[in-house]
């Protein structure tokens, strides 16, 4: 595939991308806009709302013009687009304190906390969604629109996010919000700094063997930016694993052992942290509860937890009655007289 493109063209697209850097007052007022439906759209537990709230966000604009400057080695623009980029964050970042504070009653939601904890593959996602912007910028028969609608989602929620939970003194989720978000900006930045080098944008000074040195030498920053997080968002990613096949495990052999005793099943089971153990809370439902002795043998057939912590099995019963319409079945699934 040949992204190299003509030199009108290229002015064209430069004109374009620049454009998108502007400290406008319609910049400001849309990404207030976009976070304000965001944190809404967060505390609804809404994918849909979130994703439809990113329409009018505008922070892409500012990413690519970075891009592109740092690709022509034009340190002037790069500290304008940084600039307005810094603005634009400021601007979604405080809007969702405000909110966060006026709603400090709604619960924290499953899209908040889906944002606190990014890994290696938020990078791999945000490296593709960088490129495809980028090159829907470079392309005429794409429309940059939606693809920046797409990149927007990375962006804004992980930062009302961030904003909601700092509200609530939950600093370290808070913080890991803001580190997607900040993995998400140099990842998008260097993947479409790519795209634009490959279409043809160079520095005026590049020529014949210097071209690619003098593209690594302009995105080094960002390069060891990357590659510092991916050696830390790979660890977490491992972290995940782990924790999920543990998890899963867990559920699996919980509900084999229980479903054996007639009439009970396993209707909910969680998991927490507590200083050195992991304690496992699972409620069961049915006609017979657990002894202590049988909840005893089923944690010792329990998985060993992760990072060497002691598993503390809590089995809450739920006794139930067996009632159809003839009859009553008792505890132990005799049937008792009418």
């Amino acid at each position: 595939m040949n992204l190299v493109l003509k030199a009108n063209e290229l002015d064209q697209i430069r004109s374009d991308i620049r454009s998108g850097s502007r400290l406008t007052s319609s910049y400001v007022m849309m990404n207030i806009l976009a976070a304000i439906i965001a944190c809404y759209g967060l505390f609804a537990n809404s994918t849909a709302v979130v994703i439809g709230a990113m329409i009018v966000a505008m922070l892409l604009g500012p990413i690519a013009a970075a891009a592109l400057a740092l690709v022509e080695g034009a340190h002037r623009d790069l500290l304008a687009s940084v600039g307005t980029l810094v603005v634009g964050v400021l601007c979604v970042v405080g809007t969702g304190l405000v909110v966060g504070v006026v709603h400090k009653d709604i619960p924290i939601t499953a899209e908040i906390m889906a944002r606190t904890a990014p890994n290696f593959t938020d990078l791999m996602i945000a490296l593709a969604g960088g490129a495809a912007g980028a090159y829907a910028t470079v392309n005429p028969r794409l429309s940059v629109a939606f693809v920046g609608v797409a990149i927007a989602t990375a962006l804004v929620p992980p930062l009302c996010s961030g904003s909601i939970l700092m509200v609530r003194g939950e600093y370290a989720l808070g913080l890991g919000c803001y580190l997607l978000t900040f993995t998400n900006i140099i990842a998008i930045q260097f993947s479409s700094s790519v795209v634009l080098w490959l279409s043809g944008i160079r520095h005026h000074s590049d020529s014949g063997k210097n071209r690619l040195l003098s593209f690594i030498q302009g995105n080094a920053v960002s390069l060891i930016i990357m590659a510092v997080l991916a050696v830390f968002l790979t660890s977490n990613l491992r972290n995940v694993v782990v924790k999920q096949n543990f998890e899963t495990e867990v559920q699996r052999t919980l509900s084999k052992a229980i479903n054996e005793v007639p009439g009970n099943h396993l209707a909910e089971t969680r998991f927490q942290n507590s200083q050195d153990k992991l304690i496992v809370r699972a409620v069961v439902r049915g006609p017979i509860a657990p002894s202590p002795k049988e909840v005893a043998a089923l944690a010792a057939k329990l998985p060993a937890a992760p990072e060497g912590r002691v598993t503390d099995l809590r089995i809450r019963f739920v006794q139930t009655t067996i009632i159809t319409p003839t009859e009553v079945l008792d505890r132990e699934g005799e049937l008792q007289a009418n």
